[in-house]
């Protein structure tokens, strides 16, 4: 088990295993419990770099793969994913889990080196506070 232990003033440790400089200026986690990162890091976000949009849908998503050919792929023996495919006599397959908030960075990055100058992969910006 690598990593920084910090004290908390009531006592309460916790290891941090990957620090960043944030992990240690902040006292509350930044993002809410559950997400799926590590501590002190910033979700991802994929983003469409010709019209430098934050992909937040599979609506979204969908319809710029299809723009740059792809093809929603119904397989009926996985249901708990959603396919893409570049056309029949390609091997180029995306499969990502059917429900959008469990996207991660590694599909993102599927994604990414499938249609390399069409999108990114981004740190997601600090919520703001109102």
């Amino acid at each position: 088990m690598s990593g920084v232990w910090l004290f908390g003033k009531n006592g309460v440790t916790r290891l941090i295993s990957y620090p960043t400089r944030e992990s240690f200026e902040q006292k509350e986690p930044p993002f809410p419990p559950g997400t799926a990162t590590a501590p002190g890091a910033r979700p991802r976000v994929l983003v469409y770099l010709p019209d430098n949009q934050v992909i937040r849908s599979y609506a979204e998503l969908e319809v710029r793969l299809g723009e740059l050919g792809w093809t929603r792929y119904h397989n009926s023996n996985r249901p708990d994913l959603l396919q893409f495919h570049r056309s029949h006599a390609s091997a180029h397959l995306i499969s990502l889990p059917s429900d959008f908030a469990k996207l991660k960075p590694l599909h993102m990055y599927d994604i990414v080196v499938k249609n390399r100058s069409f999108f990114q992969v981004r740190d997601s910006p600090p919520a703001t506070s109102s």
